[in-house]
């Protein structure tokens, strides 16, 4: 009872100052409503959001800033309402969406790829099965598409960027990668067990696996949410239309890796469908978050068919 008191207040102060701050943007023209976006340290979201932090596109009277995090703390920032815009896995929207809506862009689609099942050894998935998985955090898609593929399987959480360090010293034997280490197991002597973007595709039909997307919090009202969602989406068209100077600023992210590699993977998750999900794409974010409630990960209340993705 306490904490929901405490809840309430804290959303009824918030809303006073989203109100005041509303209330100068509109009477003061010099006034800059400042708007920080959460997402993780990684090329692809900085390359989405280039030209919205570095004042490379007009919006208006909304500055923005990035808020760097792991994609798991966003995930529990998100549930706490922090961020006024944030990048969150899909599988954690359900627990978030009384706070935040979906942006129809932005979305990580893997379009016959995603998070990459590995080991340290030769060995199968049934051998996974019997062992213990480094995971990213039980809030990121990567550990519900995981599930959905191997059932009922014991796991570890490991920060994102430690997995594969984690398993080149025994500490595991098997992990889910994501983000660059897609591209980089090889290299760091792992071997791929499973693609669980590749499994979903062949699942589905066709349906593209759905890893993160933009989040805008409800409370800011809908016509401000609109416009940062067209924001977003304009920061994503002057980054795909000028690649260079936004890879540039990605590769800060990349950990290391080559000119050759950050294109790559950020042209796997920032393209014409992180612009529009595309019916197919919302399609598969429903059709996931549906059958997590059908393995108990999702909660079974939550209407999938419910979703609004802002822009559509």
């Amino acid at each position: 009872m306490l904490s929901r008191v405490v809840w309430l207040l804290t959303l009824t102060l918030r809303k006073h100052l989203i109100s005041r701050r509303l209330v100068l943007a509109i009477t003061r023209p010099e006034y800059s409503m400042l708007i920080r976006i959460g997402h993780s340290p990684d090329p692809d979201d900085a390359f989405m959001f280039h030209a919205m932090t570095n004042g490379l596109i007009d919006t208006e009277d909304r500055d923005y800033e990035h808020r760097l995090l792991d994609i798991e703390t966003l995930n529990q920032k998100s549930m706490e309402g922090e961020f006024e815009v944030s990048a969150v896995s899909i599988h954690s929207f359900p627990k978030i969406s009384h706070h935040y809506s979906l942006t129809n862009c932005g979305a990580s689609m893997g379009e016959g790829y995603g998070p990459i099942l590995i080991s340290n050894r030769e060995c199968n998935t049934e051998d996974a099965k019997q062992s213990v998985i480094a995971i990213p955090g039980v809030g990121t898609s990567a550990y519900l598409s995981l599930r959905l593929a191997l059932g009922d399987v014991e796991t570890a959480i490991v920060p994102f960027d430690e997995i594969i360090p984690s398993l080149q010293r025994g500490d595991y034997d098997f992990g889910v990668i994501i983000h660059e280490g897609q591209l980089t197991w090889s290299e760091e002597g792992m071997y791929n067990l499973l693609d669980l973007g590749e499994w979903w595709q062949t699942r589905t039909d066709g349906l593209p696996l759905p890893l993160g997307g933009n989040i805008v919090r409800k409370d800011l009202g809908e016509e401000l949410c609109r416009k940062i969602a067209n924001d977003i989406r304009h920061s994503i068209e002057y980054a795909l239309e000028n690649p260079e100077s936004a890879l540039e600023f990605a590769k800060q992210w990349g950990r290391g890796i080559d000119d050759d590699t950050n294109r790559k993977f950020v042209g796997m998750y920032v393209n014409p469908r992180t612009i529009d999900y595309g019916p197919d794409g919302r399609e598969a974010v429903r059709r996931f978050l549906k059958e997590g409630q059908e393995i108990g990960l999702v909660d079974h209340l939550f209407d999938v068919n419910s979703i609004q993705f802002i822009g559509e």
